[in-house]
């Protein structure tokens, strides 16, 4: 059982490693990247369930919509390597699109830790600061929710 376990792990190696350095580069620029990229991502999952959880408007299909959601959202970076590698260009457009993604899912991951009461943990200053950066995605979140709410109170 114990080489058979080993050998599974050294063929998934094998394949998911060149897969991800073709998709999305070999530097340490872009593991660096793509590794903050899918930790933002888990903690707005994160925020996010919980303050669905805690305002009532908690839904098993908008998370399964979040999954594919998430799951083109990792994908965009590949296609931007992949278009840097095609017109010759040194990882702008993934660079593009990493701090494009990298900045909406942290206003995303924010706006839904204030939606779960998470405010009062974090340094006024910065929360402050993080507020005024985010008071539109609040309120669209914010919005969002209620209007599942309503539709589901009125599916009930």
């Amino acid at each position: 059982m114990e080489k058979l376990e080993r050998f599974i792990a050294a063929a998934a190696g094998g394949f998911l490693i060149p897969t991800f350095e073709f998709m999305y580069g070999d530097s340490p620029t872009v593991i660096t990247a793509m590794a903050a990229l899918v930790f933002f991502i888990a903690m707005d999952w994160l925020s996010g369930s919980r303050a669905a959880r805690i305002d009532g408007t908690y839904a098993s299909h908008y998370g399964i919509d979040g999954i594919f959601r998430t799951f083109f959202m990792l994908l965009l970076p590949a296609g931007g390597h992949l278009l840097d590698q095609v017109i010759g260009l040194p990882g702008i457009v993934f660079g593009v699109f990493v701090a494009g993604l990298m900045y909406h899912t942290i206003k995303s991951m924010t706006a839904n830790a204030v939606r779960a009461g998470w405010a009062d943990w974090l340094p006024i200053s910065i929360l402050e600061k993080i507020a005024d950066w985010v008071e539109s995605e609040i309120e669209s979140k914010i919005d969002r929710a209620l209007k599942r709410k309503a539709e589901r109170e009125l599916q009930e």
